[in-house]
C-alpha cells in the first residue's frame, strides 16, 4: 500500500527568521492521526535565514539526522560535539540520556534549508554523541546510496540506534531506481527535487513523501531528473 501525502498537506509556518514544513505532529501541530510511521517520529523541511537559528535546547531519547540541501547549519552541543553541516553531509545526534545543543544558520547571506529527521531509538539513556560525514554523492548516481544505517557500514555512512536505513538517490530522467525489501517493513520516501512516480502510480514533486507498506518492491521511476530520499523502516 502505497499512500501519498503532497507537500501542501503538511503543517507549514512562517516566523520570518524560519519557515517550517512538519509531515508529522510537532511543536505546536498536534494531530493524533498523524505521530508517527514505525520509528519515524519527525520529518520537518526547514528554510533558517542567514545568522539565526535555535539557541540553545535540550532533547532526550531521540536519534536525530540532520542533512543540509543548501547553505549550511553549525551544531554545537554540551557532549562536545560541534561541526558545520554543509550540503553534502549529513549528521547524527544521540540525544540518549540528555542533551543540550544549538543550531545557527553562519552565513551572512545564505538561506539554510535543511531536512531533520528524529527517530525512536532501540533504548532509552543512551550516551549522548554527535557524529557528521560527508556522504557518496558518486554512489547516488541512478542507484540507491546508504547515508545512515544500523546495519550498513561503510565510510561514508553514519550508525544510528534502531533497525533502519536512510537512503539517497539521484536518478537521471527515465531511469528507474528499484528497492527489494521486507514486505513486513515500512518504506518512507520524500522527493527533493525533481518528479518521480512509484510503482507506475501517480507523479511526485517537490517535497511530496509517500508512505508504504505490506510493499516488498519499489520501483521509483523518475519523470525529470530527480533526487529523492528513501527511510527502510521497521
Amino acid at each position: 500500500m502505497i499512500s501519498v501525502y503532497p507537500a501542501s498537506s503538511r503543517f507549514s509556518g512562517d516566523l520570518g527568521w524560519l519557515q517550517f514544513n512538519f509531515s508529522f505532529s510537532f511543536a505546536d501541530y498536534y494531530d493524533p492521526e498523524n505521530v508517527n510511521f514505525g520509528p519515524l517520529r519527525v520529518f520537518n523541511e526547514d528554510y533558517i535565514q542567514p545568522g539565526r537559528g535555535f539557541g540553545t535546547h535540550p532533547h532526550r531519547d531521540m536519534e536525530i539526522v540532520t542533512v543540509v540541501l543548501s547553505g549550511e547549519v553549525k551544531h554545537e552541543d554540551n557532549s562536545g560535539g560541534s561541526g558545520v553541516i554543509r550540503s553534502g553531509e549529513v549528521q547524527r545526534m544521540t540525544a540518549g540520556s540528555g542533551i543540550l545543543h544549538s543550531e545557527v544558520n553562519p552565513s551572512e547571506t545564505e538561506v539554510a534549508n535543511l531536512l531533520q529527521l528524529w527517530f525512536l531509538p532501540e533504548r532509552k539513556g543512551l550516551t549522548p554523541s554527535y557524529e557528521q560525514k560527508a556522504y557518496d554523492r558518486d554512489g547516488m548516481k541512478n542507484a540507491l546510496a546508504p547515508i545512515v544505517s544500523n546495519t550498513i557500514r561503510g565510510e561514508s555512512v553514519l550508525d544510528i540506534h534502531q533497525d533502519m536505513t536512510i537512503y539517497l538517490s539521484e536518478p537521471d530522467a527515465g531511469v528507474t531506481v528499484a528497492y527489494e525489501g521486507d514486505a513486513s517493513r515500512k518504506l518512507f520516501l520524500f522527493v527533493i527535487a525533481g518528479s518521480v512516480s512509484l510503482n507506475g502510480g501517480e507523479p511526485l514533486g517537490r517535497s511530496d513523501s509517500a508512505r508504504i507498506a505490506d510493499t516488498a518492491k519499489l520501483d521509483v521511476r523518475a519523470l525529470s531528473d530527480a533526487r529523492f530520499m528513501l527511510i527502510d523502516l521497521p
